[in-house]
């Protein structure tokens, strides 16, 4: 039967000899980025290491981060093993493609893991190293170090994104966007578990370390009196770096597999080799851009050089993308081999404006939304300095004006990503899947400055684990101080900033798996006997939200993100208990922890932070795994193309509400801490302290999450469409069937939000009676690891 989106482009689309040649030179180049990751990785260990009080510190968040990570790493792959056997229960076109499904779904997450332990293993080696260069020989030589450290991980999230996708278009051929997306759920799903468990992590320590040593005991953020504060420093790598890493891998191998599903159906053979030839190009510029983010003593703040670099990268990529896309494409989409769909071949553009215009596209939206994220949340500017007003008025003022900039914000980058998506349709007239190709292309174009933008992110925590480590071994001060103080603030943008960008490529990427979905079920449907009224009647393919299951399916895909940000939320706040009830304790039962006589167990707030954090990777991993499924085979697949509209949606808004309201927050009680408002002590500094630890889960545990949430529910959608249509229609539906596999994914959904709600703070059996949960908030004897239990909770 004839379908207005049916293609088959795996049949039409082949890899010449051509685009073959062309794939393996951009796998070379992939290697070439592992090859400068090396070098960069040896520039960073050869700089100095400090005083040996330093090195001891420095020591200890290197055990506890290690730890974490082999525990999270053993913990996640029980879970991967679960996902290979459904990948192959799931339906392909041969038995090759699925055992290539599974195979490159363990590669991707492999490839994830590593690139987030990578960063951690370099981060925690580098944090003192920048200290030693901010006491020794300046700002310049401090910064060039840390943000090295961040060129290291952005070479190997490139290197091993595009080597990954290359290594499976040359093996598979025209069958390799099938394959690819388990490369790409492989990469997801690790990233989502690393940011949420790396997350509750970093921001328990965080959260529980700011109440009690700020705010109760009125010392310094990183005093080594604070039991808190190597879990806090640990956290910082396992949560900021780690999990930020493996989530910008996760962006980049999402976003290459729906640009060659797309690609295919769109530009046929060309379809296999550019959408990973502008990436390359990305690579070449990434390079650049690192070594272009050179201090000057003109240099207003450390924000310059970075922001030197990072407009340098975007406008070479513009103009090698122009030159790649005139020498390689034909001036007539009539031209192009491979593509058997008439309106694609009768539309009168030119190709090569066309993939520059989107790929465009997507370069002048990271530079917006840059410059966007930067003015909402970097200290010199009026959203932050107003919240520093607010703090001489209380903590409420604090956190309502910093919550109410968080919404606003929203509403611009939603507006500037929305606006993106539109134009790159515009490109494509009417023509549905050149349009969404255009989306897949513009976030190729975004992805061209990944490398420096994971060369950012990382830049944030190696900066505050340099000033936690200085602080910490009362070695550094003076302008040495004053520089770390201010490469700090510097990496509060830098991580604001690229979570805006990641967020932006989450839904470029989204919208662009959106029409892989699109296209996946036109195939499906290709294979079944039924005629087309009947289809496009009860299976909703419109997304007409006039039929109440479509309807119900766009609540349901918007209710998902509001759940999972919660969880995330809640899992922090019990955790922070914890912390909180442990450094209560040892300030109590050792009272020579503030004349320094004793030391604090550094070790018990560590095993805290991984234990709450562990527990807590489950649920949310469910969720993501499981709402589609109970969507797909309960409403169908209408509602579930609707289910991820409604996703999408609210999980832009809600992710850089989270990110941008946190930021500033932070950004709020450095301008307090500096002098700003009252100082240090003051009661304007308590105020936004706790604006701080409010914000604390919001940037850097569920608003990050959020991200791979959107791409692990669109590449399981895609993965189950086929399966949906063949159990709904033809010969083999299955009403029975579907029912069983809804209300299972929907069980599996209840049981674990339920235990997940009811897990407690950890406190002593002797508070039990007197309180539970609450009670000795203030005075009890709260629990270590070993001895504590779960206290219920009481609503």
């Amino acid at each position: 039967m004839a379908h207005p989106y049916l293609t088959q482009a795996a049949e039409a689309a082949e890899l010449t000899g051509g685009n073959r040649g062309l794939v393996v030179v951009v796998a070379v180049v992939a290697l070439a980025a592992l090859g400068v990751a090396f070098v960069l990785v040896r520039q960073v260990l050869a700089a100095g290491e400090g005083t040996e009080n330093m090195r001891r510190i420095a020591a200890a968040v290197q055990e506890g981060a290690n730890a974490y990570l082999a525990r999270q790493l053993r913990t996640l792959a029980f879970f991967a093993v679960a996902v290979v056997l459904l990948l192959l229960a799931l339906p392909a076109d041969d038995l090759g493609q699925r055992l290539g499904r599974s195979v490159f779904f363990v590669v991707g997450a492999a490839f994830s893991a590593a690139t987030g332990y990578l960063g951690m293993w370099l981060a925690v080696r580098s944090n003192v190293r920048v200290a030693a260069a901010a006491r020794e020989s300046g700002r310049e030589t401090a910064m060039r170090i840390a943000f090295r450290t961040g060129g290291v991980v952005g070479m190997c999230t490139v290197g091993l994104g595009l080597l990954g996708a290359s290594c499976v278009v040359l093996v598979y051929a025209a069958d390799a966007p099938r394959v690819l997306e388990g490369f790409g759920l492989g990469a997801a799903l690790i990233a989502m578990f690393m940011r949420v468990g790396g997350g509750i992590f970093t921001k328990a320590a965080d959260v529980g370390a700011d109440l009690v040593g700020k705010v109760e005991q009125g010392i310094p953020e990183d005093d080594p009196r604070n039991a808190a504060t190597i879990a806090d420093n640990v956290g910082d790598n396992v949560g900021d770096c780690a999990g930020m890493a493996a989530d910008l891998f996760e962006s980049y191998a999402v976003t290459l597999v729906a640009a060659l599903i797309l690609g295919t159906v769109a530009f046929g053979d060309a379809g296999l080799a550019f959408p990973l030839l502008v990436p390359g190009i990305g690579v070449l510029t990434a390079m650049a851009g690192i070594f272009l983010v050179a201090p000057r003593s003109g240099d207003r703040t450390g924000m310059t050089a970075i922001n030197r670099g990072f407009f340098a990268s975007a406008g070479i990529s513009l103009v090698l993308v122009a030159v790649a896309a005139f020498a390689y494409l034909p001036d007539s989409f009539a031209d192009l081999d491979g593509v058997n769909d008439a309106t694609i071949l009768a539309h009168d553009a030119d190709p090569r404006l066309f993939a520059l215009a989107a790929v465009a596209i997507g370069i002048v939206l990271a530079v917006l939304i840059q410059q966007l994220t930067g003015y909402f949340t970097e200290p010199s500017r009026r959203p932050v300095r107003d919240i520093g007003k607010t703090s001489r008025t209380g903590p409420a003022t604090v956190v309502l004006s910093g919550f109410s900039l968080g919404l606003e914000s929203a509403v611009y980058t939603a507006l500037l990503v929305a606006l993106s998506v539109y134009a790159a349709f515009v490109l494509a007239g009417s023509t549905i899947m050149l349009a969404l190709f255009a989306v897949a292309l513009a976030g190729t174009g975004l992805l061209t400055t990944v490398g420096v933008i994971v060369a950012m992110d990382t830049f944030g925590p190696v900066a505050d684990n340099a000033q936690g480590i200085a602080e910490m071994s009362g070695d550094v001060s003076g302008d040495g101080a004053r520089v770390l103080t201010e490469l700090d603030a510097v990496g509060n943008t830098t991580k604001a900033v690229t979570k805006g960008i990641a967020i932006a490529t989450a839904v470029l990427a989204a919208a662009a798996l959106f029409g892989s979905y699109r296209d996946a079920i036109a195939e499906a449907i290709a294979d079944i006997d039924v005629p087309a009224g009947e289809l496009l009647g009860e299976t909703g393919l419109s997304l007409d939200i006039s039929q109440p299951n479509n309807l119900v399916g766009l609540i349901i895909g918007a209710a998902v993100v509001f759940l999972f940000a919660g969880l995330a939320v809640n899992a922090v706040s019990r955790s922070a208990g914890s912390v909180v009830y442990e450094v209560r304790r040892q300030f109590r039962d050792h009272p020579g922890i503030m004349d320094f006589s004793e030391k604090p167990e550094y070790g018990k707030v560590v095993d805290i932070c991984t234990r709450d954090s562990l527990r807590e990777l489950t649920t949310p991993g469910l969720l993501a795994v499981m709402a589609p499924i109970a969507v797909g085979f309960g409403l169908g697949v209408g509602a579930l193309g609707s289910f991820l509209a409604g996703a999408i949606g609210a999980g832009i808004l809600m992710a850089v509400l989270l990110a941008n309201s946190g930021g500033a927050w932070d950004n709020a009680k450095k301008l307090v801490e500096d002098g700003h408002h009252g100082g240090k002590g003051s009661e304007a500094h308590a105020a936004t302290v706790i604006g701080d630890t409010v914000g604390d889960p919001f940037k850097d545990t569920a608003g990050p999450a959020i991200n791979p949430l959107l791409k692990v529910m669109n590449l399981v959608a895609l993965l189950i469409a086929p399966a949906v249509i063949t159990l709904s229609y033809g010969e083999d539906a299955n009403a029975p069937v579907r029912a069983v596999l809804a209300l299972a994914a929907l069980l599996v959904i209840v049981v674990a939000v339920h235990i997940s709600r009811r897990r407690g703070i950890a406190v002593d059996d002797s508070e039990d009676g007197e309180g539970g949960e609450g009670g000795g908030a203030g005075e009890g004897t709260p629990a270590t690891p070993a001895s504590g239990r779960t206290a219920e909770r009481t609503t």
